[in-house]
């Protein structure tokens, strides 16, 4: 049978859960798009809307899943695009259900919502103890404290629900790059086993997942990488041929740039060997990786391959390590470091009495030391610093201390402090752990109108 010639064309919705909306309805209305794919979930998301979902059992997902919907559905359907997202973070039925509700909103009657689940492996984890990536410690030493466990399911679990005709695909936590890689499998028919091809698919949704870095977002410094239009950054979609060859574009009259600048630093992010980068469905290989330009704003990706797939998947454990506690005060003018130098001696004292001195904990003037500590000397003298405390404490309660003794500075510290802040905030921790496939069963359902 002879391959398909015609390019799919897939689109980059959003590379985190905070980012902006405008530039993915953009995509849905001009990118005369296949596909558009939004990937919101970091390592501790799921864990956070584990917790969000405690308190409301019909919450847990993407708190900007409907407006993302409401952006972008009506061009979706009008054009024949297929979504799919893990914005179901800790609750993929709800999320689903949401998106209809959106769908009946915006007068979509027809839309086809497949949800899919099998990413939560917190019973089996619970049960079993296996060691942690990176630790020398094992499942076992969270017990207490653990809030979530979610395998990174692999394009394998998205597939039966691309086959069924779904317009909308809304899961759990799967891979990032998988997500890009299912509509590419399930157009071009690339079969599980086809080593080459998928890790070819791989590397474009790995160039795709953070959206923007890869269109000159988080590259700009002005004078040295010069980046138009930040403002109205596109982003980025490929062009991908059946036999996994992709070009790496944007929309045309849209800010950012897209080079072989962006498109390495992008390829090498997040990557530890780039000859094994280990996802569910194969191990991919970039190590023959090249970029080449075809146009302003179009470089051609082509040279990487794959091997077969891991025989163990990835899980995600969140958990619950403490509370840190933090308050910041202003000294502006002459003598303003050394004010603020002051202020932390203060606060160094404050912490011995209240017994939180052996607690980790940063105490910093930021524009002066908070990200380089004494490397930079002395000799500067600012005109504004302003004081930070922070202090991993074990409870909420002594957590809350740290922000009252930066406010105690106002009468009890040195002169002209001002525009105090404190909170408290739950320390939420992730940790990983290999676990075998079978205790991994992804399932799938369709939604409609």
């Amino acid at each position: 049978m002879a391959l398909e010639t015609k390019p799919f064309r897939i689109g980059s919705g959003a590379g985190y859960a905070g980012d902006r909306i405008d530039p993915a309805q953009d995509l849905a209305e001009r990118g005369q798009l296949d596909a558009l794919v939004f990937e919101c979930l970091a390592e501790r998301t799921i864990a956070l809307a584990q917790l969000r979902r405690s308190r409301d059992p019909q919450h847990g997902y993407d708190p900007l899943l409907e407006a993302r919907m409401r952006a972008v559905l009506p061009a979706c359907v009008a054009q024949g695009v297929t979504v799919i997202t893990n914005m179901g973070a800790a609750n993929p039925l709800a999320a689903g259900q949401a998106v209809l509700q959106v769908a009946r909103s915006v007068g979509l009657m027809q839309l086809r919502v497949a949800v899919v689940t099998g990413d939560d492996v917190l019973p089996w984890m619970r049960a079993h103890d296996v060691p942690l990536l990176d630790s020398a410690d094992s499942v076992r030493s969270l017990d207490g404290r653990l809030i979530s466990a979610n395998a990174y399911l692999g394009a394998d679990a998205l597939l039966p629900a691309l086959a069924a005709g779904a317009d909308v695909v809304v899961t759990g936590r799967v891979a990032d790059p998988a997500l890009f890689l299912a509509p590419l499998m399930h157009h071009f028919g690339w079969q599980a086993d086809d080593w080459p091809r998928l890790g070819r698919g791989i590397a474009v949704g790995h160039l795709l997942e953070c959206a923007a870095q890869v269109s000159g977002g988080y590259l700009a410094d002005p004078g040295f990488v010069d980046v138009p239009g930040l403002h109205n950054v596109g982003f980025p979609l490929a062009e991908v041929q059946a036999d996994g060859r992709a070009v790496i574009t944007k929309l045309t009259g849209t800010g950012g740039r897209v080079d072989r600048l962006s498109c390495t630093a992008q390829l090498l992010y997040e990557i530890e060997d780039p000859a094994r980068y280990l996802q569910p469905d194969v191990v991919a290989d970039f190590s023959g990786v090249r970029f080449t330009e075809l146009g302003p704003d179009r470089m051609q990706l082509s040279g990487a391959g794959g091997q077969p797939r891991p025989a163990q998947l990835k899980a995600t454990l969140g958990y619950c390590d403490g509370f840190i506690g933090e308050g910041q005060i202003s000294y502006a003018g002459p003598g303003a470091r050394a004010r603020g130098e002051m202020a932390l001696a203060i606060l160094e004292q404050r912490l011995m009495r209240r017994g939180l001195a052996a607690r980790e904990h940063r105490a910093e003037l930021i524009g002066v030391n908070a990200m380089h500590g004494p490397l930079l000397g002395t000799a500067h003298e600012p005109y504004e610093v302003r004081v930070r405390l922070a202090v991993r404490c074990a409870t909420q309660a002594e957590a809350e201390i740290v922000g009252q003794e930066v406010e105690a500075l106002y009468l009890n510290g040195p002169a002209a402090g001002g525009g105090v802040t404190q909170s408290v905030r739950e320390v939420i921790a992730a940790a990983s752990a290999l676990i075998p496939r079978d205790a991994v069963r992804p399932q799938w359902q369709m939604l409609s109108c």
